[in-house]
């Protein structure tokens, strides 16, 4: 099988977990990086160039698009999908699980259970939001974070206003949620491939620190979920359209729920915490799905 990576930096551990796993098992692959990427989108010939050459019509593509390159790299995406690419995750997935409001909305659809999240556009109601959120403390979060930036949790009454008065004034769009207390500074992240959970790890915050990312210098261990855990995760993979994520839930006292699905999950933590081989397992999920053609929505949506 030929596959193509998408990926802006080949040297971080899950790119080169990635490649590995891939060569290990007598596959080539090939990296490009996303954003020197150009496309020829011409009718019924959609074709992609890198470094002035036209890229072959690959097996599999793994998109790792950065937070950062979203629009772009789903642009890119989406003409591989369009020549019958097989993608390890869709590009109307990704979109789905980056767009915060977006996700949110769909996991409430599907009945996932989630903190009580609020969204408004006008500061004036910010108290009306508070409340809605159940009342302080509050965790107020830019929707276009990520890996723990532009989270604040807010006390207070005062403090909460404030912080969504200084994200308004600069037209940034935010979520204000409800504070999960019980859940003491601990998250649980479940790598989701093909539909079953794989791997789950337990990140605790570093001291005085609510948020456990492992990139804030949290530490990760492995965890055993309940079965309304897994059902959860998998579930939530499923809303967002994804084969292969990360859901990351908290234990809250009325069952599992669910902050963010990644659609680009980090593999260094959770095979450091569970030393389970998760480069591997994509690898052959790749190998009994990978088409030509069997993208679902085909480039499109």
């Amino acid at each position: 099988m030929k596959i193509v990576m998408m990926a802006r930096n080949p040297d971080l551990y899950s790119h080169k977990r990635l490649v590995e796993a891939a060569e290990a098992r007598g596959h080539e692959i090939d990296i490009v990086n996303t954003t020197r990427c150009y496309m020829n989108i011409a009718s019924r010939r959609p074709e992609i160039y890198y470094n002035s050459q036209k890229l072959p019509i690959y097996d599999a593509v793994i998109p790792r698009i950065g937070a950062s390159v979203t629009f772009y790299g789903l642009a890119v995406l989406r003409q591989f999908e369009m020549q019958g690419v097989y993608p390890l995750n869709e590009s109307v997935g990704i979109g789905r699980s980056r767009d915060k409001l977006r996700s949110m909305q769909l996991l409430a659809r599907d009945g996932i259970g989630l903190p009580v999240t609020t969204f408004a556009q006008d500061p004036k109601v910010a108290d009306e939001v508070i409340k809605l959120a159940g009342g302080t403390p509050v965790v107020i979060k830019l929707l276009e974070g990520t890996q723990g930036l532009g989270v604040v949790l807010a006390d207070t009454n005062r403090s909460a206003k404030s912080v969504i008065e200084a994200f308004r004034a600069t037209n940034t769009n935010i979520l204000v949620q409800e504070f999960i207390k019980e859940a003491g500074g601990t998250d649980i992240r479940a790598l989701v491939i093909g539909g079953k959970v794989v791997a789950a790890m337990k990140r605790t915050g570093a001291e005085g620190e609510f948020r456990s990312n492992l990139h804030r210098g949290g530490s990760a261990n492995v965890v055993k979920l309940s079965s309304e855990e897994r059902a959860t995760a998998v579930r939530a993979a499923k809303s967002m359209g994804l084969n292969v994520c990360g859901v990351d839930m908290l234990r809250a006292n009325h069952g599992p729920v669910v902050m963010e699905v990644n659609s680009s999950p980090g593999l260094e933590g959770v095979e450091k915490a569970t030393g389970i081989d998760i480069a591997g397992k994509i690898i052959e999920f790749l190998e009994k799905n990978a088409r030509k053609g069997a993208t679902k929505t085909k480039g499109k949506g």
